[in-house]
């Protein structure tokens, strides 16, 4: 039995090398094909100093939108920005400091933005973390939660008159296949009676489908239109927590996208044309895709916005 194993984990190399060109075109099946163009639109991306966040912000810019790179690391983030304008041409990339982890940082951000800036018509929330150990934002929430969920949902309700005045406009989040295993604690959203760091960001993803769909119902004529996307499997920092999960990643690396091809499906949600109709729905490889059944519960999608308003202060309706 021992040698049975050692043998499939000597091949397994050979298998990866011989599966990968297949495995590559399958990968990057969903690709954002539509060729609209951006000039005099505004857009914000959230984690944009790397990964998939890096890319869609170059893509829009390519594009020819104006677009904010919403960063915790302001040096990190002047460097891609720098690096966006020398690809594309347009100048018009800019980087603002963003702290999801800190509610007063994401405020002085949205305030700083309302007044530099008239419109906005894309919002791509895209920074998350991952498989974290347990800790908390500065204002006490669990790291996943306080960052991937409450981070996001503070930032967008801050700039929804914006973007409702800016109308026709969209919101991007980016979510995950994970969403399957989360469940909404309403008990312990916190993970102070018991925390799993691998389960934390799924309940996570599955807090940002959630989000997505009742934003997508409350706006419901207003011409603003809510999208929650799966990226797929993607090269990226985000596993940076996790010595199993990098070390995953590079055994299965010819199996997982480059930060480019995961960037198009929130690409696709942001630019292409006639999507409107499907506001709230949830999108993997540029198609419409299923989501587990919690995804689908509208009553916990409703109390988890209330509870959200709760934690952040924001007066319910």
């Amino acid at each position: 039995m021992i040698g049975v194993l050692l043998l499939l984990l000597l091949l397994l190399p050979l298998f990866l090398y011989i599966a990968a060109p297949q495995v590559r075109k399958m990968l990057s099946s969903g690709v954002c094909t539509s060729t609209v163009q951006l000039p005099g639109k505004v857009a914000v991306v959230t984690g944009a100093n790397t990964g998939i966040g890096k890319e869609t912000a170059k893509e829009l810019a390519q594009r020819g939108a104006r677009v904010y790179l919403a960063c915790r690391d302001v040096q990190k983030g002047e460097l891609v920005a720098r690096e966006i304008q020398i690809m594309t041409g347009n100048q018009q990339v800019l980087v603002r400091k963003l702290d999801l982890a800190d509610t007063k940082s994401i405020r002085a951000f949205a305030k700083d933005f309302l007044a530099e800036e008239k419109h906005l018509h894309i919002l791509i929330n895209n920074a998350g973390v991952m498989m974290c150990p347990y800790s908390k934002t500065a204002d006490g929430f669990e790291m996943h939660m306080g960052v991937n969920h409450l981070g996001h949902f503070l930032l967008t309700h801050l700039l929804l008159e914006k973007l409702k005045e800016s109308a026709p406009s969209r919101v991007v989040t980016v979510s995950s296949l994970a969403h399957h295993l989360g469940r909404i604690h309403f008990h312990n959203l916190q993970g102070e009676k018991f925390y799993n760091a691998g389960l934390a960001y799924c309940h996570s993803k599955l807090a940002n489908i959630l989000f997505t769909q009742e934003l997508a119902r409350r706006l419901k004529g207003s011409g603003v239109t809510a999208y929650s996307v799966h990226p797929g499997t993607v090269n990226s920092e985000l596993v940076r927590h996790s010595w199993f999960m990098k070390w995953m990643w590079w055994l299965f690396s010819f199996f997982i996208k480059t930060p480019q091809q995961g960037a198009q499906t929130s690409l696709y949600c942001a630019v292409t044309e006639g999507l409107e109709i499907l506001s709230g729905h949830h999108f993997s490889d540029c198609s419409v895709a299923w989501v587990s059944a919690q995804a689908r519960n509208e009553t916990i999608a409703r109390r988890l916005w209330d509870v959200s308003c709760d934690l952040l202060g924001i007066p319910m309706d």
